[in-house]
């Protein structure tokens, strides 16, 4: 068997045992069709027993598990891991994800400060009335002790983006041992951060990455206690009445602007909104409403979006989005399609660029609803396409609901309070802040935290 090139690099599984390299591999491309990357695929019965080790495995005293995280956060961002340096490592994401390079490096800095807070995020979802042992003072005279509902927790990751790997160590913070299956996308960054974690000092049967093909994914959630799974509609339909796994599906995330407000002072940020980070994930915004006119926005956003220039992921001013000129084809076609009866005011006629070598930029698309209600308001694509529709009073919430961030442009109070108080929002930001921001301590659809942990009372002698 003739071995992979030597630019080609081998993304072993990571066992409880240490690096696996198997039988089964699969060839990373990258968006030109290039191999970038040969990853171990673990069959069913590999998983199984990585499960039973971090099930027998010890829990790290909370000191050390911080400390470890925040080794790790240094190595993550400054160290040579899995054979690349962290230029390396930013150039065969962006390559094969197809993320502007330097949405990866940002990503890969943000990560990194995440993972420094740690432990500081994971104290913000403590219910403040709740301590951590059971053995603290307090519980002489009753007390609620915030613990663990499990100690495994399982992890499908996403690969639209590298941004969700910050998540999943406040689980490794708490004292769950994890599994991480990567996404086939682009699984350098989950296989780069597990590294660093063990690096750091994490055992190799605490923290483990399981690449597996379809059928073997559920192993690795039958094997744990608790999962976090990132997928589209179909995932969320799937995990719905699983209370032990914790769907990620589309975001919707929506800006409102109100009559008395003027849109011209907000299109910077709006702009930002649709296209910022690549304009890939589930904080961009997909939909504008608009009290009044939409069509002044709409050739506003559209001049703007219009004068990006077309680069490949590596270029540092790369803005948009790339994806292999397959997958560029069959996006533009999903577009045209949904768009029917809309008016385009830009991505009308297409948003593939193609780069001559077998890839694709996925430029901006602007299509303008007639109604508030329009189906196409709630239709999420991984590049930056959004739908700017009328919104009146009467219209009310309900074309509003469902959204991960919503940012309300507005001097109305009353409206604010009406949209923090509805329950389908998660997060609502008031002015100029786009909704891709996000900071450490803050829940993004809530707390991982509210769903790892559970507050149980405990009176002693």
């Amino acid at each position: 068997m003739t071995g992979p090139r030597s630019d080609v690099v081998p993304l072993d599984a990571l066992g409880p045992r240490g690096p696996y390299r198997a039988r089964n591999r699969l060839a990373v491309t990258d968006v030109a069709g290039r191999e970038s990357a040969e990853l171990s695929l673990v069959p069913a019965l590999f998983v199984d027993r990585t499960m039973k080790a971090l099930r027998r495995a010890s829990t790290p005293p909370p000191d050390e598990r911080i400390g470890m995280i925040g080794r790790a956060a240094e190595l993550f961002t400054t160290a040579a891991l899995d054979g690349l340096t962290p230029d390396e490592y930013a150039h065969r994401v962006s390559r094969v994800g197809g993320t502007p390079i330097s949405v990866v490096r940002a990503t890969a800095a943000a990560i990194s400060a995440r993972l420094r807070k740690a432990h500081y995020s994971v104290e913000h979802a403590r219910p403040t009335g709740a301590v951590h042992r059971w053995d603290d003072p307090l519980t002489r005279t009753g007390r609620a002790v915030w613990v663990r509902r499990g100690n495994v927790f399982g992890v499908h990751a996403a690969g639209n983006h590298p941004g969700p790997h910050s998540l999943w160590p406040e689980a490794l913070a708490l004292g769950y041992r994890v599994a991480v299956r990567p996404s086939r996308r682009e699984p350098f960054t989950p296989h780069r951060l597990v590294t660093a974690l063990r690096a750091a000092g994490f055992g190799d049967d605490q923290v483990t990455l399981l690449p597996t093909d379809h059928t073997t994914a559920d192993a690795l959630l039958r094997g744990s206690d608790l999962g976090l799974v990132y997928g589209g509609e179909d995932v969320v339909r799937k995990y719905a009445g699983d209370p032990s796994v914790l769907p990620q599906g589309p975001g919707r995330s929506k800006i409102l602007l109100t009559r008395e407000v003027d849109w011209r002072e907000h299109l910077d940020t709006i702009v930002d909104s649709v296209s910022g980070h690549g304009g890939t994930g589930c904080v961009n915004t997909t939909a504008v409403f608009v009290e009044g006119d939409p069509a002044p926005l709409c050739a506003a956003l559209a001049e703007r979006l219009a004068a990006v220039p077309s680069l490949p992921p590596e270029d540092p001013a790369a803005v948009f989005p790339v994806q292999p000129l397959a997958t560029a084809k069959a996006l533009e076609a999903h577009l045209l399609h949904r768009a029917a009866g809309t008016t385009p005011w830009l991505g009308g006629d297409g948003i593939r660029d193609e780069l001559g070598d077998g890839s694709a930029v996925l430029r901006a698309a602007v299509h303008q609803l007639d109604r508030p209600d329009a189906p196409q308001a709630t239709v999420e694509l991984p590049f930056p396409c959004v739908w700017v529709a009328p919104w009146t009073r009467e219209a009310g919430l309900a074309p509003l609901r469902n959204s991960l961030v919503l940012t309300a442009v507005t001097h109305d109070d009353r409206l604010v309070a009406e949209l923090v108080e509805e329950p389908s929002i998660s997060n609502v930001y008031v002015g100029k802040h786009p909704t891709y921001w996000m900071d450490s301590g803050l829940p993004h659809d809530g707390y991982l935290a509210e769903f790892l942990m559970r507050c149980k009372s405990v009176i002693r002698d």
